[in-house]
């Protein structure tokens, strides 16, 4: 005990009731509470816009997963249509041509011309004959009969049965619907056809089936280089400058706009190597490239994260440092880098920039049958219907959208899945 305290002199114990203390604790209790609703208020805002996102985009998507579809009665048998049902019968590439050589358009326009007067053509969808082809080629017999088909209005009509049409269409609507002739229904072709100059026969599987074999390619290269190379890096490489460097590279690379990556792949994959324009072989490499430093790092960082005690006791067993490594380390590992992996697919499948720049913004009217034939992706599809002047492809539009969603929920579900399964705790 020193003098100041013999004497009274030193430091006295606080008084919490005092008015001082008081209005302190009340100043401190009083941010608390600021910062609470601060926090609170920036998370029901957050979930505002994503509601509003998700609730335009529903309004405006289901839509487009429906179609409007308009009854005529076709007299095959007094048609001008000269076709041989036993021909079209037998199959092959002579009743393909027959079908192709036949004016089943002006067929069909003269049968709506004669149900419902000279506006009746304007009311179908300037690809309805093609509904009428799959017909004929599926039962050759109706050829021979008046056969009543279903057949997919004009834009107009569809987007007047969905409350959204213009003052004409809306009148042509009611009297089609007036004498019981129209029907709303799922739209089948959106989900398993491609793309089209006439919304009402646009379909999104081209484009997702692009979006597959794309995913694919950048799967297959990204993730066993981005692994390999993370385990280098972490386990096996010399701590130097060059290493430094290398890791420096990239991060940096990991923060590179995507459009930079399509630049690239246009110089190497395009100009000099030649490789197939609009291909998902060229989309992957090309999207392999920016997600490869993404893996690296979360390999790197799920790598860190397994205990030193882990290499300690398999070392101290006899095992070798490369079975340390695969045997223990990256099965330890693993949930970590799978769900950077995904993540970073995720990403790159929502990327549109670097694929503009290798021409994946074609025009394509069938859906690809591999990877070195000409595709589009889902999210420059939903740009390329987004700059159409029809107001019948705003609705596709958003349907697209609400497709692309759910993929990328799939796979970031998938992520969530992958690490809950083969996360290990210690």
């Amino acid at each position: 005990m020193n003098k100041a305290d013999i004497l009274g002199e030193g430091p006295q114990p606080t008084d919490w009731k005092s008015d001082a203390m008081q209005r302190r604790i009340r100043r401190r209790y009083g941010a608390e509470r600021r910062f609470k609703a601060l926090g609170l208020f920036s998370v029901l805002l957050s979930a505002g816009f994503l509601a509003f996102l998700l609730v335009t985009m529903l309004s405006n998507g289901l839509r487009g997963f429906t179609q409007t579809e308009m009854r005529l009665d076709m007299n095959f048998a007094a048609s001008t249509l000269i076709l041989d049902p036993v021909q079209i019968g037998a199959g092959g590439s002579a009743a393909d041509t027959a079908l192709a050589a036949a004016d089943i358009d002006g067929a069909v326009r003269a049968a709506a011309t004669a149900q419902y007067g000279e506006s009746g053509p304007a009311l179908l969808s300037g690809g309805a004959w093609l509904r009428v082809r799959e017909a004929i080629k599926n039962d050759p017999s109706i050829l021979q009969r008046t056969e009543t088909l279903w057949l997919p209005t004009s834009s107009g009509i569809d987007l007047a049965a969905k409350a959204d049409g213009a003052p004409q269409d809306e009148q042509a609507y009611a009297m089609l619907d007036g004498r019981d002739v129209v029907k709303t229904g799922i739209n089948w072709g959106f989900l398993t056809g491609a793309d089209a100059t006439d919304p009402t026969l646009v379909g999104i599987w081209g484009a997702f089936k692009g979006s597959l074999l794309t995913m694919l390619v950048t799967l297959v290269l990204a993730f066993p280089i981005g692994v390999l190379s993370a385990v280098y890096l972490e386990e096996y490489a010399p701590k130097n400058r060059w290493t430094d460097l290398i890791e420096v590279s990239i991060n940096n690379l990991a923060a590179v706009p995507s459009i930079i990556f399509g630049l690239l792949g246009l110089a190497v994959f395009l100009n000099f190597m030649h490789l197939p324009r609009s291909a998902p072989l060229v989309g992957g490499l090309t999207l392999a490239l920016m997600t490869m430093p993404v893996i690296v790092i979360a390999g790197r960082n799920a790598i860190k994260s397994v205990p030193p005690s882990i290499r300690d006791a398999a070392l101290g067993i006899g095992a070798s440092p490369v079975q340390v490594v695969f045997h223990h380390v990256l099965p330890l590992a693993l949930p970590g880098i799978l769900t950077g992996t995904i993540i970073g697919m995720a990403r790159a499948l929502g990327e549109t920039a670097p694929l503009l720049m290798i021409g994946m913004r074609a025009f394509i009217a069938s859906p690809p049958g591999g990877i070195v034939d000409p595709a589009t992706v889902l999210p420059v599809q939903i740009f390329l219907w987004s700059d159409e002047v029809s107001r019948g492809f705003v609705e596709k539009t958003s349907a697209g959208i609400i497709v692309l969603l759910i993929f990328l929920l799939a796979m970031n579900g998938l992520a969530i899945y992958l690490r809950n399964k083969f996360e290990r705790r210690w």
